[in-house]
């Protein structure tokens, strides 16, 4: 149960590093980090919510989740402004 959560954390780490490049993102790893982490969760939710089952780490799962992290860095710049 631990090293899942782990895993998933990674995978949201990885997910906000890669959206923070895609996006230009001005900020620190650690917040595009931190962002990735909620992007994945909102990506996973906003899918399961149109019916993608994402609870597997595949290609889609990290597609969902650098899409949802994008999402979530994007209202993050038009909060910070």
């Amino acid at each position: 149960m631990l090293v899942n959560i782990l895993l998933w954390i990674l995978f949201g780490a990885l997910a906000g590093w890669i959206a923070g490049k895609l996006m230009n993102s001005e900020t620190g790893l650690v917040t595009n980090i931190i962002l990735g982490v909620i992007g994945a969760l909102v990506g996973g939710f906003l899918a399961g919510l149109i019916g993608i089952q994402t609870a597997t780490f595949s290609i889609l799962g990290l597609v969902i989740a650098v899409a949802g992290a994008c999402l979530v860095i994007f209202v993050f710049r038009k909060l910070k402004t």
